[in-house]
């Protein structure tokens, strides 16, 4: 058995994190309420401005104090190293040997990147080029169906990060979609999410984008055999499948077997993580949906993020910022869970991606040494839009037990016609952070009651209820407008949030062994079903479930 490498300190044992616990216990009592009242410059102090984005992260429970003994601790454990690494494409994904580049894919400079010594951009760039003259085909109605109509369908095929960042980005800028196409994604190998797409297309004007790497991830390929059955239940030939099917893949032996021409698959590389992806080829849904030009345009924004990430001082650096209180709230007061709460409609795939990027990347209990940390790791990563959860799960977040810092992101100016609408949503999410912070006192209760002239008997069984202690923690994050531009600064922003975290954690956030096992399981199950005599190799639940599945499905007693 491999010996572990145990000879690097814990994050626990480190001096800036010594100074950190005698700081919390100095200030973990303090109340926000008061902090802003002794300072009435505390939101402009407390806030980053980074071209169109703006984060304002005063409502924290921190003091003068805080942010520079966090960035102690980003030091003390070579941040700013580590960042550097990774923008010059050192193979920090230990476990797997890989550079970590999707940094690359935004590379606006074009400046060279090596990888085992050769300069990645002429790879990138010749992709890019691919995508845009295929994009353009579908786009202009060039590109023909078996029976020479134009595609106004594409179904994208994929899992995990090649189908919710893609998804993401698409519901999110809507306002730039193509008039005469329409985008559907397909992940789940439960056969009725196909089928509730395939009911509602025409096989004659569908594309299907088969997004996968090594072209056999089990429910991708399984999903793109039913997409390739169904069309040739029509009148298409088994020729005609290369006029309806594209991959994103690097396995052109699987995909051309399958009856994809060779000129249409768009490669990606081991150095861009799934979870990362929608940079690369991944993206060709985006791209076929809004054009080239606004896929650039959110390729610059994530770009200015890096920038901003690679050059600003640790105190200044909104990711960094935002990584570190993530950090204090978790190793500190004890907080397990974050929430994202974006006050956009556009944006209300963002959670569902965040928690994938988050939880996949730091969600580990192992070090990139091997060992075992005795500190907490990546929180769970949870919400939903804006007012929605209001009308959920609020309560929990005003008045619950645990601490739950949370992020609230809005667009101050919207793509709607209706200001009214968007002036009641804007006004309901500073509502919501401003009560989390100050809470409502007993007096403070009372008073509204007097105020509003209701009637004071049985006041005294009520009163107790209505009362919010705050000091509740929030960032606030305000785009100017929700574009492809600002939306790459914002996904660029949690990307490099996270990295940050999995840094001072001393993970590596770009595998995901923890997906491995359960796998290898489901193919060990997906067999046995087949088989005529009872399983008896598994543990006694697992056993019974099986068998009590084969006798219902099969018959088999």
């Amino acid at each position: 058995m491999p010996s572990k490498n145990n000879s690097k300190p814990s994050l626990t044992d480190l001096p800036a994190f010594e100074a950190l616990e005698d700081h919390y216990n100095l200030i973990n009592q303090l109340n926000m309420r008061h902090l802003f009242a002794t300072d009435e410059k505390r939101g402009e102090k407390y806030s980053i401005k980074h071209k169109s984005l703006l984060l304002d992260y005063s409502k924290n429970r921190i003091v003068d104090e805080t942010i520079p003994l966090l960035c102690d601790l980003a030091r003390e454990v070579n941040l700013e190293s580590w960042r550097d690494r990774m923008f010059a494409g050192d193979k920090i994904n230990n476990t797997e040997n890989r550079a970590v580049l999707h940094t690359a894919l935004r590379n606006e400079t074009n400046q060279p990147i090596y990888v085992d010594g050769e300069d990645i951009m002429p790879k990138i760039n010749a992709t890019i080029d691919k995508m845009e003259v295929f994009a353009n085909k579908i786009r202009k109605g060039t590109w023909k169906g078996f029976s020479n109509r134009t595609i106004t369908d594409i179904v994208n095929i994929g899992i995990g990060g090649s189908d919710l960042g893609p998804k993401m980005v698409y519901n999110a800028l809507k306002p730039y979609h193509h008039k005469n196409l329409t985008v559907h994604f397909v992940s789940n190998v439960d056969g009725a999410h196909i089928d509730d797409i395939l009911e509602d297309i025409d096989p004659e004007t569908t594309l299907f984008i088969v997004s996968s790497k090594t072209f056999t991830t089990q429910e991708t390929i399984t999903n793109a055999h039913i997409a390739r059955k169904w069309l040739l239940k029509s009148d298409a030939k088994e020729q005609d499948v290369s006029k309806h099917f594209v991959a994103v893949s690097t396995n052109i032996e699987e995909a051309t077997k399958f009856g994809i021409d060779a000129d249409n698959m768009f490669e990606f590389w081991d150095w861009v993580g799934g979870r990362y992806s929608l940079w690369s080829a991944i993206g060709l849904s985006i791209v076929l949906s809004v054009g080239m030009e606004n896929f650039k345009k959110m390729l610059s924004g994530a770009h200015s993020m890096d920038e901003h990430f690679k050059e600003t001082p640790l105190e200044e650096n909104m990711p960094v910022i935002m990584g570190l209180l993530g950090v204090w709230y978790n190793n500190f007061f004890g907080a397990e869970s974050h929430g994202i709460f974006p006050y956009d409609h556009y944006l209300r795939d963002l959670t569902f991606y965040l928690e994938q990027a988050d939880m996949e990347s730091n969600g580990k209990s192992v070090d990139r040494n091997g060992k075992k940390v005795d500190y907490a790791t990546g929180p769970i990563i949870w919400g939903t839009s804006g007012i929605n959860g209001q009308h959920a799960f609020y309560q929990a977040i005003h008045q619950g037990t645990q601490m739950i810092p949370s992020d609230f992101i809005v667009s101050i100016l919207t793509h709607s016609s209706h200001q009214d609408q968007h002036d009641i949503m804007m006004a309901n999410a500073l509502a919501q952070t401003e009560a989390l912070m100050k809470g409502r006192t007993l007096d403070e209760t009372y008073s509204d009651f007097v105020e509003s002239k209701v009637k004071l008997e049985n006041v005294e069984d009520r009163i107790h209820h209505m009362v919010f202690e705050g000091n509740n923690p929030t960032n606030t994050l305000l785009l100017t407008k929700l574009t492809p531009r600002s939306l790459g600064m914002l996904i660029a922003l949690y990307e490099h949030k996270i990295f940050v975290q999995g840094i001072i954690w001393n993970l590596n956030s770009f595998d995901q062994w923890g997906v491995e096992l359960g796998k290898k399981l489901t193919k060990n199950i997906l067999a046995e079903f087949g088989q005529p005599d009872p399983v008896t190799n598994h543990d006694s639940s697992t056993n019974s479930l099986i068998n009590y599945y084969k006798s219902v499905v099969y018959g088999q007693d």
